[in-house]
């Protein structure tokens, strides 16, 4: 069946939330995938952060392979050694001495389980007020959507939850807003569907200063930023390491390479006794298949060297990319990188940024543009400076084809 005809079943027999897909992709090895004509491109978004280890690498393979020939699902009236593993894995490189953690199956889920634990919380201690960031994005249920702050996806859905409050990511707005009613301040280390942008200097060592001040939770989305991402575990840890850990971190992405899966980790009695046996569950989070996965994903990027090699490879880029003509700068760390252009519209006036996308598509890259004028990539973490360097020696010819469109 053709690439086009499969494109016309989709939107015939799929709902039509993601509208219509751009190819129809059959296969993938490292950071390269096959769509149904035969045609190769060269994958920078990593199925958005997802695909840590690229595609079809041996040791995913080989785990999911394995575990799913032993045993790969068990409710949660039982645990496997999988399951407490990976556990224990994320707790050690969180190096929290007195943690717990929650499996689910995505990013979304993760948050809806850290507002429902926020909640809790501040109904037991009489606090009302859950703060999140203008321009955050955190998930599309209704919990998870009522801390997103963009309207275009909150408003079909009103009346969402109340008492969340969306305030600027500035220290200022922090200072001005963090009182004793907040029971909660959910924030992303660097805000990925806004065209990646990272919190002020200091936000995050402000934010633990005034949340335990407070007596609010301080809740860190590290959905898109978690899992060596930015070239750390943790994208906070850049501020807050040792006794300055935040409360809850949400995790999905790359934890899994590829493999559903998500997860919520606490740090101390406060967060993790808040919620009770009961109070919240799910049929599939931490089955044996997803966590063995995971623990092969992560294990593959201690024994690779990939934190590292993802630091080093995003500053190179960056240096490079910020060299070519049109491009104004760029933001991010590691191998979460915005290229912001220098303008917003083609010479037809339509913007800038969703046309570049197209152009690069047809020049054989998958990339994507959060807004008008920026370009997003995070690649698998495997990547090489040859492939990022194929994508920067086009990157003019992409925009001179994208200014005509």
């Amino acid at each position: 069946m053709t690439q086009e005809r499969l494109i016309t079943e989709y939107a015939h027999d799929m709902l039509g939330v993601f509208g219509q897909p751009a190819l129809v992709l059959v296969r993938g090895s490292g950071s390269r995938v096959t769509d149904a004509e035969g045609r190769t491109y060269l994958d920078l978004l990593g199925g958005i952060a997802v695909n840590a280890l690229g595609h079809a690498h041996p040791a995913w393979v080989r785990a999911v392979s394995e575990q799913a020939a032993q045993l790969a699902h068990v409710s949660n009236f039982f645990t496997t050694p999988q399951q407490v593993g990976l556990a224990q894995r994320l707790l050690g490189y969180l190096g929290a001495q007195d943690g717990r953690v929650f499996f689910c199956n995505s990013g979304t889920e993760a948050n809806e389980a850290a507002y429902k634990l926020a909640r809790r919380y501040g109904n037991v201690r009489g606090k009302g007020t859950i703060l999140a960031l203008e321009h955050g994005f955190h998930g599309r249920t209704l919990g998870a959507l009522a801390l997103t702050h963009k309207p275009a996806y909150r408003e079909p859905f009103e009346p969402l939850p109340a008492g969340i409050k969306h305030i600027p990511a500035t220290i200022e707005a922090l200072e001005e807003n963090l009182s004793d009613h907040v029971a909660a301040l959910i924030v992303e280390p660097i805000q990925g569907e806004a065209g990646v942008l990272p919190l002020p200097e200091g936000y995050l060592q402000r934010a633990r200063e005034l949340t335990r001040s407070a007596g609010a939770l301080l809740m860190v989305d590290e959905v898109q930023t978690g899992m060596g991402r930015t070239g750390r575990w943790f994208a906070h840890s850049r501020e807050l390491t040792g006794q300055e850990l935040p409360d809850v971190i949400t995790l999905a992405k790359g934890l899994g390479g590829g493999f559903p899966i998500g997860a919520v980790l606490t740090v101390g009695p406060d967060a993790g006794q808040t919620l009770e046996a009961g109070m919240h569950g799910t049929t599939f989070g931490g089955n044996p298949l997803a966590t063995a996965a995971a623990t092969a994903t992560l294990q593959a990027i201690e024994n690779e060297g990939l934190l590292e090699a993802a630091s080093q490879r995003g500053t190179r880029f960056r240096a490079a990319i910020e060299q070519v003509p049109g491009v104004a700068t760029s933001r991010g760390d590691g191998l979460l990188i915005g290229i912001v252009l220098t303008d917003s519209a083609t010479e037809q006036g339509n913007p800038l940024a969703p046309a570049f996308v197209i152009a690069a598509r047809s020049a054989g890259f998958i990339i994507n543009a959060p807004d008008a004028r920026t370009v997003r990539i995070a690649p698998a973490l495997t990547i090489t400076d040859q492939e990022l360097a194929e994508f920067t020696a086009e990157f003019p010819i992409i925009l001179a084809q994208a200014r005509k469109l």
